[in-house]
């Protein structure tokens, strides 16, 4: 018995593959990591943005702690 297959079928090449076309691999993979970037830098000045320090001029300042300390 011979058990060798001669499987010669012929392959269909999807054009959606991006394995298959480097340019397209290349500029895909360019533009998913600027975007990536781009995404997480405004993320973090937003946050920063949301979590600004917020002034308060209604503060006690001992007067011990003064440039020129009063004691009593």
């Amino acid at each position: 018995m011979d058990t060798q297959h001669n499987n010669h079928g012929t392959e269909l090449d999807n054009q959606g593959d991006i394995e298959l076309n480097k340019p397209s691999k290349s500029r895909f993979l360019f533009l998913l990591s600027f975007f990536g970037f781009f995404i997480f830098a405004w993320s973090g000045c937003y946050n920063l943005y949301e979590h600004k320090y917020q002034k308060n001029d209604n503060i006690t300042v001992p007067g011990n702690t003064l440039y020129e300390p009063t004691y009593k």
